[in-house]
């Protein structure tokens, strides 16, 4: 049975501090931009930017990245990976990215998108927010802007729903099959 760890009204607050503390962060949002991870950091970066919008009374641009061939285990998997599109309206030269995912686990996918985002362009800099920083990390990545950290145990996962994918807005905690 999934535990909920995470409602609609705790997401929502969670988005709402993280957007204050990019805008604080970065002293406001001149030449700041998100860029969510496909799927689940598309969305979070979406929600950022309209609650950002909403605070600063000026657009800030948003994209997505996808990572599907960045990734280091392409090898070793047994299925094909879903490539989803790359949108970035924008160039990223000279520009504060805010990378955004929606669950930070071992930092693999992370890497992956740094190193995507620098085949497209050579930002000023690059941050990091995610919604859960559950742990375990295998590369030394830390997010600047976090929701919630959750620890877990390597037996479990931690998954992001969204009214976006026609779900529930929550975040839930599963045990893993063993295998």
């Amino acid at each position: 049975m999934p535990k909920e760890l995470m409602n609609n009204k705790d997401i929502d607050r969670a988005i709402t501090r993280m957007a204050h503390e990019i805008i604080e962060k970065n002293k406001g949002i001149e030449g700041l931009c998100l860029v969510g991870i496909q799927r689940g950091g598309v969305y979070l970066a979406q929600r950022l930017a309209e609650k950002i919008t909403r605070i600063e009374k000026k657009e800030i641009p948003a994209g997505s990245l996808d990572i599907a061939f960045y990734r280091d285990d392409l090898n070793i998997r047994k299925e094909q990976p879903l490539v989803r599109r790359t949108e970035i309206s924008f160039e990223i030269n000279d520009l504060k990215i805010v990378l955004v995912d929606d669950v930070l686990f071992t930092g693999r996918s992370i890497r992956a998108a740094m190193d995507a985002l620098m085949d497209i362009g050579r930002p000023a800099l690059i941050q990091l927010a995610v919604l859960i920083d559950r742990g375990h990390r295998e590369l030394p990545i830390k997010a600047d802007y976090v929701g919630k950290n959750i620890p877990t145990a390597l037996s479990e996962t931690v998954v992001a729903q969204f009214a976006e994918q026609g779900l529930e807005d929550r975040v839930i905690l599963e045990k893993t099959e063993e295998q």
